[in-house]
């Protein structure tokens, strides 16, 4: 599991049926730098699945691979590569040892 930031949603005009009623959003992986207030030194973002109403700033967890189909799993198959788990309220982490 990851973190991310939101920073947008993905509009699409067709949606695979299994997935009616969530949206795509676009977000930026969160580095140890970032999640304490530094210059983020990731550059990685990407779409993730979400049927939460993550909005933009939002922080999510996010997990990616076949663990992010797991939600739907065995009723429905679904082509996701990353689904939002959670909306995190608060982050705290130390670069210190």
């Amino acid at each position: 599991m990851r973190i991310g930031k939101v920073i947008g949603r993905v509009v699409m005009t067709q949606l695979h049926e299994t997935l009616v009623g969530g949206r795509f959003l676009l977000v930026e992986v969160q580095d140890r730098f970032s999640l304490t207030g530094q210059p983020r030194k990731s550059t990685e973002s990407l779409i993730v699945y979400d049927h939460f109403g993550a909005t933009d700033g939002d922080l999510i967890a996010f997990t990616e691979s076949r663990e992010a189909t797991m939600p739907f799993y065995p009723e429905k198959k679904v082509p996701l590569d990353a689904y939002n788990a959670a909306i995190l309220d608060r982050v705290s982490v130390s670069l210190e040892k």
